[in-house]
């Protein structure tokens, strides 16, 4: 981090707009009249000095209301109060984003900011993104401004002119001189397009040295008929220029802009505020806005979706403080790395995400916490070796993955780092045993990080290199316990317990954080999901398609399809199967009972039919794509055997059935078949001509003993013959012709 604004003013960025153009001209040959008052970089304050700091940090969204100036007002006098009483600084930072709201609310707000209400208090308004309208006004309120360099301000009347009213309380906020960066002539720049600035130099007989000033063609034009002493004047703003400021412009110019910053945690730095001092002010906390949920046991795919049904859950009923109480030894890294990236895409200004490790948080679990905004670890938890692993050889020893397999998990992990303010060097070191990090020190403020020497080298010198981190020696994967954790800025302060870390949070003590409860449905899909119930819903499906073609009730069909209703729809919410599953399930039935009503024979409907239907249940049961080598592989496998052996218990269940079910009382009540004294044995006769495949069977009529589904028994002038009908079911007792007699296939037709 460096602030941009400590670059010298004759050193003009090609990126400042065009009206500046002449300004650039100007300062190459007049530096030597300004650049000697230049002031030197702001140095954050000492680590010691930190300590004195208090802050709290806001976010102030559209539309400002009657809510929102509450809010402001009450964290003033809290602070206010605090740093009377503790004899420390405070600090309040307002970020302020781009909206809509009511003119006189945002005048009020303004008011209330630069009003003596305010002091005792450090107001500071973080501007991350472009803003104009009125919500600037409340920017131009605050002590000082602090913008991105890309960042842009002013425009107050958006492109059309101001009240007069509007423009009266603009450049009353300018004359209370709460900004010192801030004058009438600023303010008139950034509604009025045809207002010209000019900085100038006056001589003052008792300042040497002189004075900088930033003044309208106007005010200089007074200036000179009093015979004000003027050493240099030179113009900034052209006239008919679009009335707004660039952060990066504004700071060379030291007008308006104190700093300028990349992030939040930039601007932290600048300040020497504590990470305490940052974190989100909400609004008074109860149980139905603070809420826990528990990351326990190994990750998965059901964990994964388990966790992220409760997020969405919790930030659907107003949650503005998620704990997530990790206790875990790791999981599935893909698994892993999808739920850090949903817990760090909530928005912060709304959701603040706490990370809390009573025990270990290790891998995957590790993944987990660095998508929080903020870890809290107790002194002796263990945290890190976010490596992958795979089983390699017949011996199952553990290896750690390839190179290029390495390459996507530190690109997240780096991802993950970014934005959440921590040392990427730190956090990559989890997962590459390789990477050697050090501590490094600002060459300017003093401020201490941690540091690749590769990141160290690309910083131009910006960071000074010191003595390496000990955990990383080339041999192991990062990995510390809280203290540690603490000092290598991953995580902050460790908590000894739960009432601790409400306390750390700023949660009443009154405040009983209830963990986020496991529904019906959650139970359910976890119940469903373990290998013993899976077999046991496949095997009973199965089981009642067979009955219902023996029974015929239509309840058992019933029963088979709730049977594999549930098997994908716990599969579906447990995260290993999608629509792609289910159409497949579906076809393959299809293919089935085409095959059995329609298309005569077993063939190429049959076959395809039961394969998609096995490959179906096979991929619901899994998950493709891990980053682990062969853990693919393993679970194709267990798939495999657990579909496998649901066939074998079917396969069971039907011997079963054929061997002691006919004995048994009422089954031959049940059982729709005909008596074996009306389906003779088929005469030798009969069995010669059809194995001979005699077409004179070809237009005999006959009538069915049995029903044909396709297939059946036909009586054919006395004698008994297997058949198959060309189209679909037909009834027994119904008269059919024999269209087709090839070998022992005899395709019979019914009769009108």
């Amino acid at each position: 981090m460096r602030d941009r604004g400590s670059s010298a003013v004759c050193s003009i960025s090609s990126s400042i707009p065009a009206w500046l153009v002449a300004l650039t001209i100007g300062y190459a040959g007049s530096c030597s009249a300004f650049a000697q008052d230049e002031a030197p970089p702001a140095n954050a304050p000492a680590p010691e000095a930190r300590q004195r700091l208090i802050g709290q940090f806001i976010t102030l969204r559209a539309p400002i209301d009657d809510g929102v100036y509450a809010r402001v007002a009450n964290t003033l006098l809290d602070l206010r109060t605090r740093a009377t009483q503790e004899k420390r600084e405070a600090y309040l930072v307002l970020s302020i984003t781009p909206g809509v709201s009511p003119v006189h609310q945002v005048h009020g707000l303004a008011r209330l900011l630069s009003s003596p209400d305010s002091q005792g208090v450090k107001t500071i308004a973080w501007v991350p993104e472009s803003l104009t309208g009125p919500h600037a006004l409340i920017a131009l309120a605050c002590n000082e401004i602090v913008m991105r360099p890309e960042a842009e301000l002013g425009d107050l009347g958006r492109g059309a002119p101001l009240e007069p009213e509007d423009v009266q309380f603009a450049l009353g906020l300018a004359q209370k001189r709460h900004n010192p960066r801030l004058n009438t002539a600023v303010v008139r720049a950034l509604f009025d397009r045809d207002t010209q600035l000019w900085r100038i130099r006056t001589k003052d007989q008792r300042d040497t040295a002189g004075q900088l000033r930033i003044v309208a063609r106007d005010e200089l034009d007074a200036l000179r008929q009093t015979n004000v002493a003027i050493e240099a004047a030179e113009v900034v703003r052209e006239r008919g220029t679009s009335p707004v400021f660039r952060g990066e412009t504004a700071r060379s110019l030291d007008i308006l802009v104190a700093h300028t910053a990349d992030s939040k945690g930039d601007l932290a730095e600048i300040y020497g505020l504590p990470s305490e001092a940052m974190k989100e002010s909400f609004g008074d906390l109860d149980g139905r806005r603070v809420r826990l949920i528990k990351v326990q046991g190994p990750i998965d795919t059901v964990l994964e979706n388990f966790l992220q049904r409760q997020m969405d859950r919790a930030v659907a009923e107003g949650a503005q403080i998620l704990i997530f109480e990790i206790d875990s030894p790791g999981g599935l890294l893909v698994q892993s790395m999808n739920l850090a990236q949903a817990i760090a895409a909530l928005d912060p200004t709304r959701v603040r995400t706490v990370a809390y490790v009573p025990s270990m948080a290790l891998s995957g679990a590790a993944i987990v916490a660095l998508g929080c905004d903020e870890i809290y670890l107790h002194p002796d938890a263990k945290f890190g070796d976010a490596g992958a692993i795979f089983a390699a050889g017949a011996e199952g020893k553990f290896e750690r993955v390839p190179e290029k397999l390495l390459s996507p998990i530190r690109v997240g992990l780096q991802g993950l780092a970014e934005k959440k303010n921590r040392p990427v060097a730190v956090v990559e070191a989890m997962a590459d045993r390789k990477l050697i990090v050090y501590q490094v020190t600002h060459r300017d403020n003093g401020n201490t990080w941690y540091m690749s020497e590769a990141e160290i080298h690309a910083s131009n010198g910006e960071w000074i290199q010191g003595p390496q981190v000990r955990e990383t020696n080339g041999e192991l994967l990062l990995t510390v316990d809280g203290r540690r954790a603490h000092e290598l800025k991953i995580a902050q302060s460790p908590v000894q317990d739960a009432d601790q870390l409400k306390t750390r949070l700023g949660v009443p003590e009154a405040v009983r954080i209830v963990p986020v409860k496991q529904t019906w449905v959650d139970a359910m899909v976890f119940i469903l999901n373990s290998p013993a119930v899976t077999v046991l819903l496949l095997v009973l499906g199965v089981a009642l398609i067979y009955l219902e073609l023996h029974f015929m009730t239509g309840l058992l069909g019933i029963g088979a399809a709730l049977c594999f209703s549930l098997f994908f729809w716990s599969r579906f919410l447990g995260g290993t199967a999608g629509w792609l599953e289910v159409v497949l399930f579906l076809l393959g039935v299809g293919c089935l009972v085409l095959e059995f009503t329609v298309i005569p024979g077993f063939g190429v409907f049959g076959i395809s039919g039961i394969l998609l239907i096995l490959a179906s249940l096979v991929m619901a049961i899994q998950t493709i794509g891990n980053l682990e080598p062969s853990y693919d592989m393993r679970q194709l496998a267990t798939a495999l055997m657990m579909v496998i052996g649901a066939l074998l218990g079917v396969m069971i269940f039907g011997l079963s059935m054929n061997q002691f079910l006919p004995r048994m009382p009422f089954y031959n009540l049940l059982v729709l078949s005909p008596p074996e004294a009306m389906v003779p044995e088929m005469s030798g006769a009969s069995v010669r001509a059809v194995i001979a495949g005699d077409d004179r069977l070809v237009g005999r009529r006959g009538k069915t003993l049995t029903v044909l589904r396709p297939s059946g028994k036909l009586d054919l002038d006395g004698d008994v013959l297997d058949v198959l009908s060309d189209s679909g079911y037909i009834a027994a007792g119904e008269v059919v012709e024999v269209i087709s007699a090839k070998g022992n296939r005899i395709v019979v037709r019914q009769t009108s």
